[in-house]
């Protein structure tokens, strides 16, 4: 069958699975807009701002495990979309971007809307491709989809001239593929499995430190019955949450700068570190020179590029994560030695002196609205079983400590490139997928406005998003920073010209509610949850002054954490072997 290869592009997209695209068009697309206007498979989305397209499917990558599809014309394009492409690159998500691109024979000669994509993309892609003649067209096609989803995921972006888009030849879309200078190792080396598993059960002070790659590769299950089985503290880093249920007493919370005091402590004192699908970020490791100083690290991995990068570790094992924890269970059932039960007791009573320090107390008797007390209600409305989008700032920060993630997939957060704007379409993303169920967007005044038109594209495709906007007037995070590091200049923080959240949300046929009183929080939440059927924009006025804690500051280690004003004194750490 010969076909043109905008209806090449459509069939591939049919035979791959894709049920949604995100995009917007353009001149160097049309000819693929009108091939998708010709089917109904295929259901475009037609969002207002190309990053919104790559958010978009972006959330319903990471809400669903299956890849995100995005098409954008050429030029404003295909650089519109770099801030998206970037964030699925930070935290390993499948995406596949196409993008239009003018004539093959038009390509560097500056012609109207032109753009070097793939020179453009190449630092923050997995891989890119620039499709030169229709008869590569769908075999470039399966290989995009295949890296984008193999391996340590990631996006991978396709620039597709238009004239390519034009000409004919014969469809041909194979089932499967391989490629000789691409072959991901899936499965862990058995011989570091049995020397890990020795390294383990002989811990005193074990813990379990574990990523987003958990969430990626489909690992949660395994883990909890790897935690449950030896007893150990779990923490869990901002892209990991879910990974582990966060109500189970294994659980010491999350770690890093704003982690808790007990998964912090922990993973400065433990004597052997079980690292996985995590990559030693600067913001989980703090100052290196003085991370887990006393540990001997188990660190595993899908990507052997991640292992060693940051930190050295003792027993490397690459592999796909799911795999190697069901593997290195079945070598420490089979072993004779066993975790030492006293050590691992006298351990656990330190973590809980630790845990009994509340470092995630606040004011519940201030007058004004606390961020972490609408979290806190969300969760407990919700049962804890929202899917939950957040941008960045404080109120993510707030999100990841207050909202107990027991399933992976329901949390879906920038953490790598921390990109503001990205909660709303990604709510999008995770609301077409799962229709029936409640998605809310905690975001902040700052950054909704980053993406806030994305509002009419809610509006279109009937999306009953709940945004809950906890609004102090301020770039929370950068005052907070200001702050404690700059003696309280408040550099261009605060914006002296916020819309009306209300009429801005009703403008775009949305209900809106304005929130300004303790009292009110909970009886809010419950109306906006209850409506099922529209999108609710809740505008929740929070105390200006509220700080994250506990905060690791930029340059120290786990051990040298501040505490919020109403977390208990710091008491003596008991001595430690």
């Amino acid at each position: 069958m010969e076909l043109t290869g905008a209806d090449i592009f459509v069939r591939c997209l049919e035979d791959e699975g894709v049920e949604y695209i995100f995009g917007y068009p353009g001149g160097a697309a049309l000819h693929i807009y009108d091939a998708l206007y010709r089917q109904d498979k295929v259901k475009h989305i037609l969002v207002r701002h190309e990053q919104g397209a790559t958010h978009a499917a972006d959330g319903y990558a990471r809400a669903t495990g299956k890849p995100g599809a995005v098409i954008v014309t050429s030029g404003p394009g295909a650089t519109n979309a770099v801030t998206g492409i970037a964030t699925a690159y930070m935290d390993s998500i499948p995406l596949v971007v196409f993008t239009g691109q003018v004539p093959t024979m038009l390509i560097g000669d500056d012609a109207f809307q032109e753009v070097d994509a793939v020179g453009i993309t190449r630092p923050c892609v997995k891989h890119n491709f620039l499709v030169k003649d229709v008869k590569d067209l769908a075999m470039t096609i399966k290989k995009a989809f295949y890296i984008a989803t193999t391996g340590r995921p990631g996006p991978v972006v396709v620039d597709i001239p238009k004239d390519v888009t034009a000409d004919i030849t014969e469809y041909d879309y194979p089932d499967a593929i391989s490629m000789r200078s691409y072959a991901p190792v899936t499965k862990g080396h058995q011989a570091q499995v049995k020397k890990a598993a020795a390294l383990i059960t002989s811990a005193k002070r074990p813990m379990i430190y574990t990523g987003g790659g958990v969430i990626l590769g489909n690992a949660a299950e395994s883990l909890t019955e790897f935690v449950r089985t030896l007893g150990y503290p779990c923490t869990n880093t901002l892209m990991g949450l879910g990974g582990y249920p966060a109500t189970d007493p294994l659980f010491v919370g999350m770690l890093g700068m704003h982690g808790t005091y007990e998964a912090n402590m922990a993973m400065h004192e433990c004597d052997v570190l079980i690292a996985v699908g995590a990559r030693f970020d600067d913001r989980v490791t703090g100052d290196l020179n003085k991370f887990c100083p006393h540990a001997r690290i188990v660190h595993i991995d899908i990507d052997p590029a991640s292992i060693g990068k940051n930190v050295p570790v003792e027993i490397p094992i690459v592999g796909n994560v799911d795999g190697v924890i069901k593997d290195l269970l079945k070598a420490i059932r089979a072993s004779k030695k066993k975790p030492d039960a006293e050590a691992l007791a006298a351990w656990w009573e330190q973590i809980e002196e630790w845990r009994a320090m509340n470092c995630l107390t606040f004011d519940r008797a201030s007058e004004l609205i606390k961020p972490q007390y609408v979290i806190e209600t969300l969760y407990k409305l919700t049962d804890g079983d929202a899917f939950v989008t957040s941008d960045v700032g404080q109120h993510q920060m707030w999100a990841a400590q207050f909202y107990k993630f027991d399933k992976p997939r329901r949390w879906i957060n920038s953490g790598g490139l921390g990109t503001m704007g990205f909660g709303l379409p990604s709510a999008m993303g995770v609301q077409l997928a799962y229709p029936d169920a409640l998605v809310a967007c905690i975001t902040g005044e700052a950054s909704i406005q980053m993406c806030i038109q994305e509002l009419s594209t809610c509006k279109q495709y009937g999306l009953p998003i709940k945004v809950i906007n906890l609004n102090n007037r301020y770039m929370g995070m950068v005052r907070q920073w200001q702050e404690f590091f700059y003696d309280r200049r408040y550099s261009h923080s605060y914006m002296d010209a916020l819309p009306d959240f209300i009429k801005l949300a009703e403008s775009y046929g949305h209900v809106g509610m304005k929130i300004e009183k303790p009292g009110d929080v909970e009886g809010a939440l419950k109306e906006a949850i209850a409506t099922t059927d529209r999108l609710v924009f809740l505008d929740f006025i929070t105390d200006q002054t509220e700080n994250v804690y506990p905060m690791m500051p930029a340059g120290k280690g786990h051990h040298e954490m501040e505490l919020g004003p109403c977390s208990q004194v710091v008491s003596t750490n008991r001595e430690l072997a």
